[in-house]
């Protein structure tokens, strides 16, 4: 797993991590049932502190995304594929929204973008 931080950014350490390794679980790079390093390894790994790592991991516990074991570790969740599924979907209408702010701004009609997906599905198919 690679966690890449910044110093500059807005974003708070934590936050960073979380949404990293979140996009990781719900773009399928890592699978259920895989372990994550132990709070103390990311934090060392990351050159952070223990408590930075453990709220992280904490609010990935939270959301149903990682499963965490007393003496054990901290592992992706395989039960919560709906969970899942219905984060990869908001993903989806977020970027769908993108593209039609894109289109606006050509412009470019629904029906065209309709009609261009369906080309590019077509040439996604005969690869």
């Amino acid at each position: 797993m690679n966690i890449l931080l910044s110093q500059s950014s807005g974003e708070s350490i934590y936050l960073q991590i979380v949404r990293q390794i979140r996009a990781s679980i719900l773009q399928g790079e890592l699978a259920p049932g895989t372990p994550l390093p132990s709070i103390r390894q990311l934090a060392k790994d990351l050159q952070i502190s223990v408590i930075t790592t453990k709220r992280a991991y904490n609010e990935l516990e939270q959301e149903g995304l990682i499963d965490s074991v007393v003496g054990k570790g901290s592992f992706v969740s395989g039960g919560s594929q709906e969970f899942i599924r219905e984060q990869r979907l908001k993903m989806l209408e977020d970027k769908i929204r993108e593209v039609l702010e894109e289109c606006r701004s050509i412009p470019l009609s629904t029906e065209e973008l309709v009609e261009w997906i369906k080309l590019l599905e077509k040439e996604g198919d005969s690869k």
